[in-house]
């Protein structure tokens, strides 16, 4: 990944939009509700006393009950042309419209977005690139709903404000479409497990859009792994330290200012999945491995109010927000073979960017951020060996797409690259709903274990005991076209 990628990863993910539930709706009861759903009752059902003390999450033996077969394993129709609507077009939503455009057998039918302008200049891009006019769907922040109902969509791409996911994500499932979400797909165990049950019930793939998954580093150490350079799996690390406070101040960046205010309802990690879903696939979670439980601990809330301090001028709207979010979370994730995940989450203080990205195994150990390895018999004397001699085992994406365009140093141009191949071909898609959920989890539960002075939180099986047969994943072979 070059600089430039790597200094700008994740600043707009999710970005930028406010698409229903309403900006000043979410703003005013969300701080009520984010702790409401960390048990598994109904949404909104039990009191955020309760939920802080709790242990989220069904027992392992009392799992709720399917609502259908299971996801696992389900390929795609296929399909000659591949229908996109998109709700959301701020900055990240804006994009990926490219990115879309971008591919073959991608047709961009209907756009979702309450500023008409924005809606507007994304649709006069889809004209000059070929395709026909789309549909704008701009009335009001209720109107996805409209777009959800068409009858000549295959997919729904998500990207709005966290807040809004669960409900998105939702409808378009109940209208027949599959949908991909940008991180996290939801903020509370319940809307997982609804997520979970509509997939099941609707027969349609629900997917956290996590394009960390599709990084040259991290798909080169998941073939390496499994190949077994790194001998028995022990450990991983990964984390999302990404220095946001410009951002989350400006303005304009985080309309609302949406991003910003979750520091003020949640203390736990607010975004795993860039760390969470990339080492949860080194070790086949939920494909022979499940994660099991989670214990976290987190700084005390300082970096945003000193940054707020020094930077925003008196009586600026911020003064009224009091920060309780961590500026670092610390968590670790026990897996069913006994196998540990460090996880790390921090925008709130100076720091270069990293994601760790780490593996260790009884052969030797991956670090990232600079890329090393250290493998018997390659290496000895304790001295860290070079990571590009190991170029042959990359991915076949990258080896067929070595310098891709778009954002995020060419993840995001695979991911889109590769759920359209996956679609217009009928084969299983490289992730489903129960790793989003999986993925997604340690938002809730960080939150309930730092509040209960790190007690440890289970994490349920979404998969319903499907994760004990071995499938593949994110390790695919190249299909012929």
């Amino acid at each position: 990944m070059n600089d430039a990628a790597t200094q700008n990863h994740g600043a707009s993910e999710g970005d930028d939009n406010d698409v229903s539930p309403s900006r000043r709706s979410v703003l005013r009861t969300t701080a009520g509700v984010a702790g409401a759903g960390l048990t598994l009752g109904a949404v909104g059902a039990a009191p955020a006393s309760a939920a802080d003390t709790a242990v989220p999450g069904a027992p392992k033996d009392s799992a709720p009950p399917r609502k259908g077969p299971t996801m696992a394993g389900v390929p795609f129709e296929r399909r000659s042309t591949v229908r996109v609507g998109i709700i959301g077009l701020g900055n990240r939503g804006t994009s990926m419209l490219g990115v879309f455009l971008a591919q073959q057998g991608v047709r961009i039918v209907a756009l979702c977005e309450p500023v008409r302008a924005k809606a507007e200049r994304a649709a006069a891009k889809v004209v000059a690139a070929g395709q026909p006019a789309p549909a704008i769907y701009a009335k009001d922040e209720d109107d996805y709903r409209r777009l959800c109902e068409r009858g000549d969509l295959d997919l729904v791409y998500v990207a709005t404000p966290w807040e809004t996911h669960f409900a998105m994500a939702k409808a378009a499932m109940l209208g027949g479409k599959h949908v991909g979400v940008e991180c996290p797909v939801a903020m509370r165990l319940d809307e997982l497990w609804a997520l979970v049950d509509l997939s099941e019930r609707t027969r349609r793939h629900c997917m956290q859009l996590e394009n960390c998954c599709y990084g040259r580093n991290e798909l080169r150490v998941l073939r390496m792994a499994h190949a077994g350079l790194f001998g028995e799996l022990l450990h991983t690390a990964g984390a999302y330290n990404h220095d946001l406070r410009d951002l989350l101040f400006d303005p304009d960046y985080y309309e609302g200012p949406w991003r910003r205010k979750w520091h003020t309802r949640l203390r736990g990690d607010l975004y795993p999945n860039h760390a969470f879903g990339p080492v949860a696939n080194y070790l086949d979670v939920n494909r022979g491995d499940r994660a099991v439980s989670i214990v976290s601990f987190g700084t005390p809330a300082l970096g945003l109010a000193e940054y707020r301090a020094a930077n925003m001028p008196p009586g600026d709207p911020s003064f009224k927000e009091s920060y309780t979010s961590a500026d670092r979370t610390f968590s670790m994730v026990r897996t069913a073979k006994g196998r540990v995940i460090r996880l790390e989450h921090d925008v709130s203080t100076p720091h270069p960017y990293s994601r760790i990205n780490s593996l260790g195994g009884t052969k030797g150990v991956f670090e990232d951020y600079p890329a090393r390895i250290y493998l018997e018999p390659d290496h000895s004397n304790h001295q860290w060996g070079d990571f590009g001699r190991y170029a042959d085992w990359d991915h076949w994406l990258w080896k067929e797409h070595a310098n891709p365009p778009g954002g995020h140093g060419g993840m995001d141009y695979l991911m889109v690259f590769r759920l359209m191949q996956c679609m217009r071909l009928g084969l299983v898609p490289d992730f489903d709903v129960y790793d989003a959920a999986t993925w997604t989890a340690p938002v809730p539960l960080s939150h309930a274990s730092i509040r209960a002075q790190g007690a440890p939180q289970e994490i349920p099986d979404f998969t319903r005991g499907e994760w004990r047969k071995a499938r593949s994943g994110m390790d695919s072979a190249k299909p012929v076209e």
